[in-house]
């Protein structure tokens, strides 16, 4: 076959043969160069140790070799060779890129990491006068108060000190400890005082569905032949009346015997106390749609019908004398509403609380809109730095908010009956008239503080309860001003979920391992 000799070798073979002869052979013409290149120069001779006293270096990288050119090395650019010096120096410069990335997990001197450069040649000298610094106080601190004997004898008001003088006067229920009140089992999220002065009779609902009941008035019952003088544990009554959290409670103003609970398992429930029955009022109709109610409120004058909010931004109005497929459900926020109430005197009017950070104010008179898009209309907005978790209207005409900027605000709006249908309420109207400095910071463990008026106060002096994450229940006017800490032996962890009475001066707090606190 043309092209091939006798030895059986195709012409092509014999001219790669004839590469690598003339590749071996400037190898090894270059071989001598490229040792010179590689070995590493005789470590200098050292010098005997001076009497001086020096500094201790700070360890520094090491200075990269000084790049040389492959063309005055006698390297071709194909050469098998320079492929491989270039491969060599890649491999070395990822392995000092990934030694950069590594996290150090010895302890660190400052004098051994100072950065290089005259801006920050202070390095350690200029870290003295941070030594021994004081912090402001943040988070809870528990047993600590903010509002004391001194904050009272102090006041100058007459009316005012009046007040004060008589919420601090309120005493922990001493029938028993707190720690013997364990009125749920688990956490407690929702609380309620019914609304008779005939004796105390608080409800209570935890993050499992438990509602529990303790009527405050009952006697202490000692156990007999007991040196120590122990008594009988309180009698609490307790019911798993949902799947999942009771978020809210609320007391027919027409009937004494039932009381309506939200839950996050999506429904509402009434409980008839003298039948010893709980009926669903509310669910969707689909057993498998999810809408969880964060919060329940109902209107003095129109006892049929209730208005709840979800964790999914709708607020829903439903007639417990219809079906659920007849309830109104609006989409008034994109994100979850946490809490929300009705003007006790104007119940036309709403306001809502939402992660999205704004306290708004609907009014119900005007809906307008078809499908999910029908709402009513939007009078007031304002929006605070971090999320609102609650927004509660006083009867008269105050809302308190309380919001993770560590701030309860108070906005006045004593003119809301005059308001005509839809109004639009102006930047300035919208301006909390007060704000008080509170700890809101609840974490992953305590029920998120909530502030809750008192709906009729025999004196007509507005107040409003909330948690203390210092282990008190702060109590506080209209005005802003704190009117009492309410606090004693035995509280072992905050009172998160604080409630006032309708009308008496009693004050119950609930706490994360489900147990009672009360002030009578």
């Amino acid at each position: 076959m043309a092209g091939q000799k006798n030895d059986g070798m195709s012409a092509f073979e014999r001219r790669r043969l004839q590469n690598m002869a003339a590749n071996r052979k400037i190898i090894n013409e270059i071989s001598t160069t490229t040792v010179k290149m590689a070995t590493p120069k005789p470590a200098p001779t050292k010098r005997a140790p001076s009497s001086r006293v020096k500094k201790e270096p700070v360890a520094k990288e090491a200075t990269r070799a000084t790049r040389q050119s492959s063309r005055l090395a006698g390297l071709d650019a194909d050469s098998e060779v320079l492929k491989r010096k270039f491969e060599v120096e890649a491999e070395a410069e990822s392995e000092r890129a990934r030694e950069k990335r590594l996290r150090v997990s010895g302890d660190l001197d400052l004098g051994n990491i100072k950065v290089d450069g005259r801006k920050w040649e202070a390095a350690v000298d200029g870290m003295a006068g941070l030594k021994n610094m004081g912090l402001p106080a943040r988070g809870a601190q528990p047993g600590v108060r903010t509002f004391t004997d001194d904050d009272v004898e102090s006041t100058t008001d007459g009316t005012l000190k009046e007040l004060r003088l008589r919420m601090n006067g309120l005493k922990l229920y001493e029938k028993w400890a707190v720690n013997d009140i364990k009125i749920v089992p688990q956490r407690i999220y929702a609380m309620g005082f019914h609304p008779t002065e005939d004796k105390p009779i608080i409800f209570a609902g935890d993050k499992e569905g438990a509602m529990g009941v303790f009527d405050a008035s009952q006697e202490v019952v000692k156990i007999e032949d007991d040196e120590d003088e122990a008594v009988e544990d309180p009698v609490i009554s307790a019911f798993k009346t949902h799947s999942r959290t009771i978020t809210g409670f609320q007391f027919s103003p027409v009937d004494a015997n039932a009381v309506f609970t939200s839950s996050y398992d999506s429904s509402i429930r009434k409980l008839d106390l003298e039948k010893q029955v709980s009926t669903q009022v509310f669910a969707p109709q689909d057993p498998s749609e999810d809408l969880p109610i964060s919060a329940i409120d109902m209107a003095e004058s129109d006892p049929n019908v209730i208005l709840f909010s979800t964790l999914n931004g709708a607020v829903g109005r439903h007639d417990i004398r219809t079906e659920a497929v007849d309830a109104e459900i609006w989409g008034l926020a994109d994100h979850k509403i946490g809490g929300f109430s009705i003007h006790p005197l104007q119940p036309h009017l709403i306001a809502t609380a939402s992660l999205d950070r704004t306290l708004k104010i609907w009014d119900l008179r005007k809906i307008s809109g078809k499908g999910e898009l029908r709402h009513p209309a939007l009078i007031g907005e304002h929006t605070s730095r971090l999320s609102v978790s609650h927004a509660s209207w006083s009867a008269g005409g105050h809302i308190a908010t309380s919001s993770y900027d560590d701030r309860i605000k108070i906005y006045d709006f004593k003119d809301a009956s005059s308001w005509g249908v839809a109004v639009d309420l102006t930047e300035e109207q919208m301006t909390p008239a007060h704000q008080i400095p509170h700890n809101n910071q609840t974490g992953r463990w305590v029920t998120i503080l909530k502030p809750q008026w008192q709906a009729h106060p025999r004196d007509g002096q507005h107040r409003f309860v909330i948690g203390n994450m210092n282990r008190f229940v702060d109590v506080y006017a209209s005005n802003g001003e704190q009117l009492a800490q309410l606090g004693g032996d035995g509280i072992t962890a905050v009172p998160a979920v604080a409630h006032f009475h309708p009308t008496l001066d009693w004050v119950a707090g609930g706490n994360s391992s489900g147990k009672l606190s009360l002030w009578m």
